[in-house]
């Protein structure tokens, strides 16, 4: 994903230059929130995003306020035939959440949060982070199903299916999600639940932003509160022992823990010996969210094999579960990243990963293998929502990472040569939150067998593919 114009969208550059200072005066007045340009203060901070590589400038960025602000945002843009991004957190790796010449509609004003104790289910407004509505709930003992970084939007990561700490017992974001509030490209506010607009509430769950803009969303969540969670941390050399054990580990582990595998360079953490500092490790993160002494004894096979370098598992609130592996992503960093569902944890593949990991241009790099298999995934069938991936074990992310725009050709080259030397062990399906600017062909195998219920869908919804700053699903003809 070299920063570059999106493939096959149309330039806005002749509308644009149409757009008449009355006009934008008259946009402005009508909002609630902000109306940014290039010249005004906050413009340059507005348009940068969670990916340092991104580097866009719209004409318009529209801070909305409400939903009326979004209305109004998506009726002024359709009117000047602007392209149209849509920003919730910005983490979008392609950086969908930002465009050139066109009109950002942005929502991260949009904080609102109700919870409802009585039924444990909450309302979170688009712009919210999951951090933001974790920290909030802690409050009460209650998590959500979330992601892996505190600062990813919601709306982003459960309209593309939303993998997080508690995946094994509580499935993804979208399994969760009881409604959607939606701003179509027509302009209509709707609201798409299992009782209203049912075809609708079945695309957003894990259709991307392909269908609308989600302004609010409502979930279940679940008691949570102290969690027992944390790092193993171990030398390079010992990978192929340690994750042999622990494949068979997972296998029979119950669903209240979450685990994954990271492979990394070794920051300078106080607790690891200096020796070891920049040097290639790989880690086990685990989090067990059910009773802690419980967790204890489910966990104590996997701590006691082998010779960690560190364990830093110990009870915490949900809440900072949230954050623990935030200091892996800065933002702002350059990223480049490629994802694919695996057929399992092959010995060849870790061999692979570890040969690859020894010689990583850049110590910011990460690759992450995630476990979601044996759990509440598999118990929604294939074609109940638009998030089809239902069978699988693993899924692994490769995500590049580095500071030097110089570095960036020798990132990538490194990047997508594991990506090929990993193939073999693919299962030749992807994860659409993970993907980067690769194709209609990867697109396809990210939305799987709902390919072209979703097409038909969008023709529906979105016939004209106003909204296609995403992994844009083509409306049938």
């Amino acid at each position: 994903m070299v920063e570059q114009k999106h493939k096959g969208q149309p330039s806005s550059r002749s509308s644009v230059a149409a757009l008449e200072q009355p006009s934008i005066e008259t946009l402005k007045a009508s909002l609630r929130g902000e109306l940014l340009q290039p010249d005004d203060e906050g413009y340059d901070a507005a348009r940068k995003v969670y990916n340092g590589m991104i580097d866009r400038h719209p004409r318009l960025i529209v801070r909305c306020a409400g939903v009326a602000d979004v209305i109004t945002a998506v009726k002024y843009a359709r009117e000047h035939h602007l392209v149209t991004a849509v920003r919730g957190g910005g983490h979008s790796v392609v950086g969908f959440a930002v465009c050139d010449d066109g009109v950002v509609i942005d929502l991260s004003l949009m904080k609102g949060l109700w919870i409802d104790l009585s039924s444990h289910t909450i309302r979170v407004e688009a712009g919210l982070t999951w951090g933001e509505v974790n920290r909030d709930l802690q409050l009460f003992g209650l998590g959500a199903t979330g992601g892996y970084i505190s600062s990813t939007g919601v709306p982003g990561l459960t309209l593309g299916g939303g993998f997080g700490w508690l995946v094994r017992k509580h499935g993804l974001a979208c399994d969760n999600l009881l409604s959607v509030n939606v701003v179509t490209a027509d302009g209509q506010f709707l609201k798409a639940s299992s009782a209203e607009n049912p075809d609708l509430f079945w695309g957003l769950r894990g259709g991307s932003g392909n269908f609308g803009i989600a302004t609010s969303f409502e979930f279940r969540v679940f008691p949570v509160g102290m969690a027992l969670s944390g790092l193993l941390l171990y030398p390079i050399d010992q990978a192929k022992e340690i994750l042999q054990f622990y494949r068979d580990f997972i296998s029979t582990a119950p669903e209240e823990l979450t685990t994954g595998v990271a492979f990394l360079t070794a920051p300078p953490f106080p607790f690891l010996a200096q020796q070891v500092h920049g040097k290639p490790i790989f880690a086990i993160f685990a989090v067990y969210a059910g009773d802690l002494q419980t967790g204890e004894q489910v966990l104590r096979p996997l701590r006691n094999f082998g010779q960690p370098m560190a364990d830093l598992i110990q009870p915490m609130p949900y809440s900072a579960v949230q954050v623990m592996a935030d200091d892996l992503f800065p933002r702002g960093a350059l990223n480049y990243w490629k994802s694919n569902f695996l057929t399992g944890l092959d010995d060849a593949a870790i061999d692979t990963i570890r040969e690859y990991i020894s010689r990583v241009p850049s110590p910011l790099t990460v690759v992450i293998i995630d476990h979601y298999g044996n759990g509440a995934v598999q118990r929604v069938g294939e074609r109940e929502m638009a998030f089809p991936h239902r069978t699988g074990d693993f899924n692994i992310v490769i995500t590049s990472q580095w500071t030097d725009p110089a570095d960036t050709e020798k990132n990538i080259r490194w990047t997508r040569e594991l990506w090929e030397a990993i193939q073999p062990f693919s299962a030749h399906a992807a994860y659409v939150n993970y993907i980067g600017d690769e194709g209609e062909d990867l697109v396809k195998k990210a939305y799987g067998s709902n390919y072209e219920s979703l097409a038909e869908l969008k023709k529906k919804y979105d016939p004209t593919n106003f909204f296609r700053l995403n992994q844009n699903i083509k409306p049938t003809r």
